[in-house]
């Protein structure tokens, strides 16, 4: 038997050792839209660096929301799902690669036969104590290629998760720039309200000692209602942006901490792009579709790999007796070794279609890997366009808010002058709160803009 043995073992061997061949395509990048910058990329952001080489918690400089941020990473549900999620494709890449080692499996079993009723004969009895293994040659990388198919797909889903990760830091921040942008907005129309209600009492004033008109009362009552309105829809829209950042950060709805006001977050006054070349390595989009066309191409080499003969080896060995006892002491060795070599003949243009199939998705593949790249490079320039205006916006809108500040003085004194009706103040009350608000929405748009520059950049996922 040990002769025996060892030469099914040598058998084994010799065919793992056999020529193998990985049938189906190599995997090969695609050809991709290149440019040496980008468009709205402006001379001070040329060159190597880019803004999204930072981590996120350098390119923040409040604390608070630096600690935001923190929290959210650590409990927010999107994220810990990515996670729980790559430790599905990492199992199933172990399920996956096990295919090309064999199986062994081992068993005890006992019988017993009987013979016919009224002869006086013992029952048969027989014990067997048996090993058994089985292994389906990889001569063509039918295995291979699915391993290597699993493999992409867990590098896919690790930056799918990744993808995830700089997604919410960008949702954090963002959030939490439009609340500090409402607290803002808010609080000049508290401010406002306050001063239209003094304006009030002193045009009521002004009415009873016959220096100005009914009219002028109501129309000042209408800038306190006006202000009073404006306080509470933004007060509304507040506690909603709360409960939306809460969220966010794995809690209940409920209040959130505040750092800096919104003209303190930091704001540059331009940002390194980088060169486009490196977008490729470091946006997660593109690293997952680019290991979803990985998977997809070695997928056409297992459907390839199934139209062609398969090497099957199977056996067992094992000791066999007719008493329980013997078993462990004086048993019967028995082996068994067997294989198979099975060739599809015909399956009615099954495998053929499923060779098909994979080809096509391969090529869907390649082209989302494509669109996705052209994408991104339109992100990275309208990121770059947005902010560069906005900065403009802000500037103009500054200006803005200085001019209808005069323009209420120079109103008032006219008033009080006789010179105008309070008419003129109204309109110029209004504008300048406007332009208040303008001016805070402006600041908010620049700094949103300067965080969608680094999520298209491919920032914000490190940790």
């Amino acid at each position: 038997m040990k002769h025996s043995l060892l030469s099914y073992v040598r058998v084994l061997l010799l065919a793992g050792l056999l020529p193998a061949c990985n049938v189906g395509p190599n995997y090969e990048r695609p050809a991709l839209p290149t440019a040496a910058s980008y468009r709205g990329q402006s001379v001070e952001s040329a060159g190597a660096a880019s803004l999204a080489d930072q981590r996120w918690w350098e390119l923040f400089d409040d604390e608070t929301l630096r600690g935001l941020i923190e929290t959210a990473l650590e409990r927010n549900y999107d994220v810990r799902i990515a996670a729980a999620r790559l430790l599905e494709v990492e199992a199933q890449l172990g399920a996956t690669r096990a295919d090309q080692l064999p199986t062994l499996s081992a068993g005890l079993s006992a019988s017993e036969t009987r013979r016919v009723a009224g002869v006086r004969i013992p029952p048969d009895r027989s014990y067997s104590a048996l090993l058994n293994a089985s292994w389906e040659v990889d001569f063509w990388g039918k295995f291979r290629r699915a391993t290597e198919a699993a493999r992409a797909d867990v590098l896919a889903t690790e930056w799918g998760r990744r993808a995830a990760v700089q997604s919410l830091v960008v949702q954090v921040a963002s959030t939490y720039f439009v609340l500090r942008a409402l607290d803002q907005q808010l609080g000049i129309a508290t401010s406002a309200l306050e001063a239209r209600r003094d304006s009030l009492r002193l045009t009521q004033r002004r009415e009873q000692s016959g220096q100005g008109s009914l009219l002028d009362v109501r129309q000042a009552e209408e800038l306190v209602q006006i202000a009073d309105g404006e306080r509470i829809s933004l007060a509304l829209q507040a506690e909603q942006q709360e409960n939306l950042l809460a969220t966010l950060l794995g809690y209940q709805p409920g209040p959130v901490t505040r750092g800096q006001p919104l003209a303190a977050q930091k704001l540059p006054p331009a940002v390194p792009a980088g060169l486009p070349s490196t977008l490729l390595e470091r946006r997660p989009d593109i690293q997952s579709a680019e290991q979803q066309l990985v998977s997809a191409t070695a997928q056409v080499g297992v459907a390839q790999a199934q139209r062609l003969p398969s090497l099957n080896l199977t056996g067992s060995g094992g000791v066999v007796s007719g008493t329980l006892l013997a078993l462990f002491t004086s048993p019967a060795a028995i082996l068994n070794a067997a294989g198979s070599l099975v060739q599809p003949l015909f399956d009615g243009g099954q495998l053929s279609a499923q060779v098909d199939a994979a080809d096509a998705r391969a090529q869907q593949a390649a082209l989302a890997y494509q669109n996705t790249v052209l994408q991104a490079l339109r992100d990275v320039s309208d990121a770059l366009i947005g902010f560069q205006r906005n900065r403009e916006l802000l500037a103009s809108r500054d200006a803005l808010l200085e001019a209808s500040r005069r323009a209420l003085a120079l109103a008032e004194l006219r008033y009080q002058g006789g010179s105008s009706s309070y008419l003129e103040v109204l309109d110029a009350n209004s504008r300048q709160l406007d332009a208040e608000f303008a001016l805070v929405r402006a600041r908010l748009d620049a700094l949103l803009s300067y965080v969608e520059v680094y999520r298209a950049l491919g920032g914000g996922w490190q940790v």
